[in-house]
């Protein structure tokens, strides 16, 4: 390979790390929930901050809005994702509808072994709360509740629920931040061990009594 070659492949890789370096750091403080929906994504704000040149950012950010985390808004720039009040409303109906027919068909779980995935994210729960990660926190409320759905064994179900997810991610970081300023944060641990305690007895009542009185979407707004 000539050095001119080996130059310009360097530079891609050198430029790839800068993107995904981006990618990582904006979706963290996105979801973590220090950005609110609509706020806007200054260019020279961000490279400044950063430590990078414009033409990374505007890929990193042309990722995150195919992820739907931010939003390119014509004469105006890049800004955090939103969504309607109604569009919110909406989709967490959905998401209800999509669990409470996986609790309906999962239950009672025949294979213990089943259940690990569920503990493995209240394993990841505890100990995000513990050091007070919020992003990891969310995540691992997010892993959860797939894991609840995956139980159902059907894989058109999941990807039907994880992209209800995707849209829902940054209002339930937002929930999750609102949730700590009046409450303890081990109480989303907690909430969730009942939660898989009801599951673990193989009641769907039960279990879905638990979903109802679950939502920390009551702070959502």
């Amino acid at each position: 390979m000539s050095d001119v070659a080996a130059s310009s492949v360097e530079g891609e890789l050198e430029s790839l790390s800068l993107v995904e370096l981006a990618v990582r750091r904006l979706s963290r403080e996105i979801l973590s929930g220090k950005t609110d929906p609509g706020e806007r994504l200054v260019e020279e704000h961000l490279t400044r901050r950063l430590g990078i040149s414009r033409a990374p950012l505007r890929e990193a950010l042309r990722l995150l809005a195919q992820q739907g985390l931010v939003e390119h808004v014509p004469r105006r720039g890049v800004r955090v994702a939103t969504l309607s009040d109604r569009d919110v409303q909406e989709l967490y109906a959905v998401r209800d509808v999509l669990e409470r027919h996986a609790v309906e068909v999962a239950l009672p779980v025949v294979r213990d072994r089943a259940l690990g995935g569920l503990r493995a994210a209240i394993d990841q729960m505890r100990m995000a709360t513990a050091v007070g990660d919020r992003l990891r926190v969310a995540e691992a409320h997010r892993r959860f509740h797939v894991e609840l759905v995956r139980l159902a064994g059907n894989q058109q179900l999941i990807a039907v629920y994880e992209s209800i997810l995707v849209k829902l991610q940054l209002y339930m970081a937002i929930n999750l931040r609102r949730e700590a300023e009046v409450a303890q944060p081990i109480d989303g641990v907690h909430r969730h061990e009942r939660l898989l305690a009801a599951i673990e007895a193989g009641d769907p009542a039960v279990v879905l009594h638990e979903l109802a009185d679950h939502g920390a979407r009551t702070y959502l707004r």
